[in-house]
């Protein structure tokens, strides 16, 4: 409980002074919120334990993340990859400015589009293109991008959230955001773990704050491994 009450105070003093990137009590305490996370992600019985300990409101938000995250895990191996591609995320501001401009011209919503961002490459944290071939922050075949990338570039964050957008609403968002997220990826685990973080993102003004501070982690045979952040 300390260390998330402790992430919510630093990110409201973030966002207060408008820094473009989040300072370092931001960052080691959003770190440490995540590994948190990820050890009751993979051990149920003791989240379980712990979760009743903690206020309703911090517990209802672990929980989103934590099954979230248990969905994600179901659906993507671990990986045998030994090389990782990675970069800054743009500032937070730019990327929600991109979200709305995305919103307002195709109607699906910014959250929903933070959330897909968030989850297929930390906002452009994890640059390498997929074990199928997806390319770039919101990670598009090469098919799909040239019928719905609007000519733009699938590296560059901007284009790729817009065409993310062209292609959510093509297939059926705002309207039925569960279907037009099943043809993005056709699994419902992928579905529910974007719609659980696109509400957390939607109702707790901090959320989108913190998933962007958080590092990417990757699964591997011998367990997880960080590869962005702090010490790397």
């Amino acid at each position: 409980m300390e260390t998330k009450t402790e992430l919510g105070r630093a990110i409201d003093a973030w966002v207060a002074e408008g820094d473009s990137r989040p300072p370092s009590e931001v960052t080691l305490d959003a770190l440490y919120d995540q590994r948190i996370e990820l050890l009751l992600a993979g051990r149920p019985g003791l989240a379980s334990a712990t979760l009743r300990l903690v206020p309703a409101a911090i517990a209802r938000q672990v929980q989103t993340n934590l099954t979230a995250k248990r969905e994600l895990w179901r659906l993507t191996p671990s990986t045998h990859r030994r090389r990782f591609r990675t970069g800054p995320a743009l500032p937070p501001a730019t990327l929600l400015r991109y979200y709305r401009e995305a919103e307002r011209r195709f109607g699906v919503r910014w959250n929903v589009l933070a959330a897909v961002n968030f989850v297929e490459s930390a906002f452009n944290k994890l640059r390498n293109n997929s074990a199928t071939g997806a390319q770039g922050p919101m990670q598009f075949m090469p098919a799909t991008w040239r019928a719905y990338g609007l000519r733009g570039d699938v590296r560059d964050p901007h284009d790729a959230i817009l065409g993310a957008a062209n292609y959510l609403h093509a297939n059926g968002a705002p309207r039925d955001n569960r279907r037009a997220l099943l043809r993005y990826n056709p699994s419902a685990l992928y579905v529910d773990a974007v719609i659980r973080y696109a509400r957390e993102i939607r109702n707790n003004r901090r959320a989108f704050y913190e998933y962007y501070a958080r590092q990417v982690f990757v699964r591997t045979a011998s367990g997880l491994r960080r590869i962005t952040g702090p010490g790397l």
